[in-house]
């Protein structure tokens, strides 16, 4: 018997995603925001914490180990790059089916997590962007330059690449488990360009993305990337696309893309 078309609609609807939330926090002498960060977080937003210390200086594991969260630590600093590889490979292993990657410095907005979440679960995405540049950067205190910056690099990242992003370095984003486990992100570099690497291998792989405005707050305590490691930061970037176009176009194959 054939359906009518409304019930047949109603049967292809893609049903509600259910599972675990896990927050990771890629931490680096967050001693004295993680605490402020974590209380900020709505309990009903996740399941659970995982915390990376990535050889943090001052007091970052004495606090985490005081807040009920599970905290891991590397011997040596990794970076920023290689604390997220740790970040992913721990959530995973814990059986997150939604991660949610959240700065414990209180830049970003850490109330938002539920709304980063939201449309994983309902399927309408596998990988959610929290976009400063939806929002008002500039009046969070953003420094003039940065802001130059992104938008320039976005601007030639979304040419180069076929995307419409308002923002590809936003480091405040969710996804979902197959998203993770779809992509050689232990092949990613272990600095800042991670984060832009991941973005255009679940691109590559074509994963479904949505962006959604965050507030931001930048101050003393906030972790930032300085000029000069805003100028490597932005080669890496350049680095990538072009990895990306002759991956692409078949001239040489990268493992970050396989």
């Amino acid at each position: 018997m054939t359906l009518p078309h409304s019930e047949t609609v109603s049967q292809l609807e893609t049903p509600r995603r259910t599972g675990k939330t896990i927050v990771v926090m890629p931490a680096y002498n967050a001693a004295r925001t993680l605490e402020k960060t974590y209380y900020q977080i709505p309990p009903s937003s996740y399941d659970e914490i995982i915390l990376v210390d990535d050889a943090s200086s001052d007091g970052t594991w004495a606090v985490a180990n005081s807040l009920p969260i599970h905290a891991i630590r590397h011997r040596k600093n990794r970076g920023y790059g290689g604390n997220q590889k740790t970040c992913y490979t721990r959530a995973l292993e814990h059986g997150a089916e939604f991660v949610v990657m959240l700065h414990p410095d209180y830049q970003y907005d850490p109330t938002i997590v539920g709304d980063l979440v939201a449309p994983l679960r309902r399927g309408e995405a596998d990988v959610v962007l929290a976009s400063r540049m939806l929002g008002d950067p500039l009046a969070g205190g953003m420094p003039g330059w940065k802001y130059v910056a992104n938008k320039f690099l976005t601007g030639i990242e979304n040419l180069a690449i076929g995307t419409r992003f308002s923002e590809f370095h936003t480091g405040y984003r969710a996804f979902t488990r197959k998203a993770l486990e779809s992509v050689n992100f232990e092949a990613n570099s272990e600095n800042f360009v991670f984060d832009n690497e991941i973005i255009v291998q679940l691109v590559f792989k074509g994963f479904r993305f949505k962006e959604i405005p965050v507030t931001t707050r930048y101050s003393y305590d906030c972790s930032s990337v300085r000029f000069g490691q805003g100028c490597v930061y932005g080669l890496g970037i350049l680095k990538t696309v072009l990895k990306y176009f002759v991956h692409r176009t078949g001239i040489y194959q990268f493992k970050q893309f396989l």
